[in-house]
Parts: C-alpha cells; structure tokens; sequence
C-alpha cells in the first residue's frame, strides 16, 4: 500500500496494549506522542523510509541535544527539550513503521536500546559541562560522566536480564510475581521508592524539562547554582538507583 491513511497505520502501528506495556512506554507516550506519531509515521511509510533509519534519526536527535545542552543559556535548554521531543517522537514512529510495514527485526530493537542509552549519557555530560560554565575539564564534567555511568548501568542492569534468562534458556517473559522482591521488607522498599519515581530525574524526557526549569532560575539568578544542583542531585540518584536496581533484580526471581 503506496499510500495508507493515518488511521490505517494507526491500526498496524499501534496494536492494542502497546500504551499499557510495563517498563516500555513512556507515560509521555501514553499521555500524547503516541496521538502525534501516527501522523508522522504515516509520512514516513508513504516516503518508504526504513524503521532503523527513523531510529538512526532518533539517536542523532538524543545526542544532539546533549551538545546543544553543554552550551548552557535559556535557548539552549529550550532548544535542547524540543530536540528530545522529537527523539520520543521518533521512537514511537520506528516501531509503528516496523510493525505497520513488517520490517521488525532484532537489529531494530538493538538500535533502538542504544538510542536510549545515547540519550541519557549524552544528556547528563551535557548537563555537566553546562553545570561547569565551559568546556573545560572541571569538577562538574566528572559530575556528568559519573552520572552518565550511572544511567548506563542501570539500563545494563535492566538489559542484562533479558541476557542472562536467555543464556540460561528461559523465557524472556516475567511475571509480576517474579518481579516482586522475596522479603516483604524489601518488597515494601521498592514501592515505595518506585511511587516516589526519582529516578526519573535522570531519564532524557524528564530531564530535558526540568533543566529547562532549572535554566530560568539560572537566568533570574545569574549564575549556575540551580544547574550545578540539578547536576549533583543526578548524580547523587545515578548512584544510588544503580545500587537499588542491583538489589531489586537479585532479591527478585527475575533471575528463576
């Protein structure tokens, strides 16, 4: 079909449940974008582009918004949350592209995980750069990379999952149960660290607009001090979601 409808790869993209799948959608994609990207994921099956390069598009939007971020100023917040809108856009439009033209593949997918670690890690070294005033080597770069690491690792943390149950020739699939920490105690924790969500803070949506925020501070204040507080704020959350997640996969049965 040279020229489907919005609706109609609406209806191939989006396949029902695809809003409500856990640790998959991004509530700002449950919110709107999945609304919008149909209509851009239509453009981009009539022009016959293909999902990995929505997704190679995706990536270079993630990371660019990291470099214009290091810059600092209001624009460049501004600029920088605009461009990872378009990231999430992108993301949605590449699986609907996939899913509505048949070109799903695993090397999709695997771009697509990249991408998401590229955004964070980008994002965060821009935020320490632009934390420290300059491109010069300081404190606040290190902030940024140690942050940077952080966010990596617990998407590592998270994808390591998938690896090891394949290895170990069980289902990628998991159960709520199986989610659920063995000690009640911790079971408690992680609810009541998963309602309190900061480890959102350092996740590119989230992110982006909060340093948008923290810029106009910066502005009326004229100096750094909200961004130098937001930066150390992430790294102090990096560091200690890397260890929670940690606790929370082994003390589960993710790995049964």
């Amino acid at each position: 079909m040279s020229k489907p409808s919005v609706a109609e790869v609406r209806a191939g993209g989006q396949p029902p449940g695809i809003k409500e799948r856990r640790n998959e959608e991004h509530w700002a994609g449950r919110l709107y974008m999945r609304d919008i990207s149909p209509y851009v994921s239509t453009v981009f099956v009539r022009m016959g582009t293909s999902p990995n390069s929505i997704t190679y598009l995706m990536m270079a939007c993630g990371v660019l918004a990291g470099v214009v971020l290091a810059f600092g100023g209001l624009w460049t917040a501004l600029l920088a949350a605009v461009l990872v809108q378009v990231y999430l856009l992108l993301d949605c439009s590449d699986g609907e592209v996939a899913r509505f033209t048949g070109r799903t593949s695993v090397a999709g997918i695997y771009l697509d995980r990249i991408g998401h670690y590229l955004a964070e890690i980008a994002l965060l070294i821009g935020l320490g750069i632009r934390a420290q005033g300059g491109f010069d080597a300081g404190g606040w770069v290190i902030a940024g990379m140690a942050a940077a690491l952080g966010a990596a690792l617990i998407k590592a943390e998270t994808d390591n999952v998938v690896v090891a149950r394949a290895k170990a020739g069980l289902s990628e699939q998991v159960s709520e149960a199986a989610l659920q920490p063995r000690s009640s105690g911790l079971s408690l924790a992680r609810k009541f660290a998963s309602a309190l969500r900061f480890h959102r803070i350092i996740q590119a949506v989230e992110l982006s607009l909060i340093v948008v925020v923290v810029a106009v501070v910066d502005v009326v204040r004229g100096d750094l001090l909200a961004t130098q507080v937001l930066m150390a704020l992430c790294v102090a959350v990096a560091a200690l979601q890397s260890v929670l997640h940690l606790i929370s996969v082994l003390a589960s049965r993710r790995l049964h």
